[in-house]
């Protein structure tokens, strides 16, 4: 995804920053440095139509909405939720679609 290219992430470890070193080769998303994602992740995405995921996303907004209005988590989740549901409503090319179904797998729903 282009946003995290060039990210490196750290860790808090005896008060300094150090690098996730041991995580070298893979994301939150399940992808390799090859950028292909894992078997778990394509098996999800065919086994959800898009009417299933849309339903999904709208009962994962109904649940953030009930959490306290100030909740950071809540916002930014929300924020996500949104913008997956925009995205899931105009026409994508086939690396748009990739790219979102790989946001979808990685929300966890």
């Amino acid at each position: 995804m282009h946003w995290l290219r060039g990210y490196e992430p750290m860790t808090r470890f005896a008060g300094k920053l150090e690098p996730l070193d041991h995580f070298k080769g893979s994301n939150a998303l399940g992808l390799t440095n090859e950028g292909r994602s894992s078997t778990k992740h394509k098996e999800q995405g065919k086994q959800m139509g898009h009417e299933e995921k849309k339903a999904a996303v709208q009962e994962e907004v109904r649940r953030m909405n009930q959490l306290p209005a100030h909740s950071s988590y809540a916002t930014h989740r929300l924020r996500v939720l949104n913008k997956l549901l925009q995205l899931m409503s105009i026409q994508r090319t086939a690396s748009q679609d990739e790219e979102l179904e790989l946001l979808f797998a990685g929300l966890s729903l």
